[in-house]
């Protein structure tokens, strides 16, 4: 497993990391305590040490929760980033990055996961009602206080990082990145390599899209989230099966999964520190784990690159 700096905390981090949303039993089947466990402690014999969850995770925190069974005697091992400023009330997520309900969450969040303090603390989401600079300082008062060791923000642009970093030191950003989702390339990328941020980027596997176990003939079931987006059906969907069909040569001439190949890809785009990867079983992790350690040759690289070029442009939508 190779390691990264997370911004200029001082910490590292794996460049395959554990996002623990999955974990949290919302919107995937067949998700047990026990399996969730193992996965996290799988992340030990791995190399793994980056654990990415959030005070929404679960209805009630039930990713946290987890967590903290899992690395019951080995906290010292792992880098925990939680996120605060977004809520469940029923079905519905809330919005709410006032400086008082970060602090509240915040709190909340250490005490499921049985300690007094985290690695990163994210901003999860912009509140349109709140100015981010106000979020950003009261996440600089809970760094300050040691509740965090540093500090993220996740899903904004540009202009609000500025506004973020004028008011809290920022160690990390996470936004949505993927082959088909590069729009931080323009301006998100560039800007964190300039300041010295860390980018953490999640759906690197566009939510299993780009994972290549997905075949052309494929039915989602009813009630599938992915259902919503347009890149799991029509013309999209098939653009998306010839691309694949070209990254599955590549990948076996690699001797690597797709999975693996395509998150290879990922981590080694310039600017990219890490890829959130999710997982609810030990073997999805072990397996992702293996996107690491190996690199992809000038040819193939530049294969991939002519394949998304054929490709297109995709039509996808933001997940926030």
């Amino acid at each position: 497993m190779e390691y990264r700096p997370l911004g200029n905390s001082g910490m590292q981090v794996s460049t395959i990391a554990l996002g623990c949303w999955p974990i949290a039993g919302m919107t995937s089947r067949g998700v047990i305590d026990e399996n969730s466990i193992a996965t996290i402690q799988a992340c030990f014999e791995l190399g793994v040490n980056h654990l990415d969850t959030a005070y929404m995770y679960g209805a009630t925190g039930e990713s946290e929760r987890l967590i903290a069974r899992a690395i019951q005697g080995r906290r010292d091992d792992v880098v925990i980033a939680t996120k605060g400023g977004l809520h469940w009330e029923g079905n519905n997520r809330v919005f709410d990055a006032r400086p008082e309900t970060l602090r509240r969450q915040c709190e909340e969040s250490l005490r499921r996961l049985g300690t007094d303090h985290v690695e990163l603390y994210y901003l999860h989401a912009p509140d349109p009602n709140v100015p981010v600079a106000e979020s950003a300082g009261e996440l600089a008062r809970l760094m300050a206080e040691g509740k965090t060791r540093a500090v993220g923000a996740s899903n904004v642009d540009v202009p609000q990082l500025e506004a973020f970093a004028a008011q809290c030191p920022l160690a990390a950003y996470q936004p949505v990145y993927n082959m088909l989702q590069r729009g931080i390339e323009a301006d998100a990328l560039p800007w964190c390599a300039a300041h010295g941020v860390a980018v953490l980027v999640y759906w690197p596997l566009l939510k299993g899209l780009l994972a290549g176990g997905l075949r052309r003939d494929t039915v989602l079931p009813e009630g599938d989230s992915r259902l919503k987006y347009s890149m799991f059906h029509g013309q999209e969907w098939q653009r998306n099966h010839d691309l694949l069909d070209k990254l599955r040569g590549i990948a076996a001439e690699t001797g690597h999964t797709v999975a693996q190949l395509v998150i290879n890809w990922t981590i080694h785009q310039p600017g990219v520190t890490s890829a959130l990867c999710g997982a609810k079983r030990p073997d999805q992790i072990r397996d992702t784990a293996g996107a690491a350690g190996w690199a992809l040759t000038e040819s193939q690289r530049a294969r991939i690159g002519q394949a998304l070029r054929d490709r297109g442009a995709p039509d996808v939508e933001s997940p926030v």
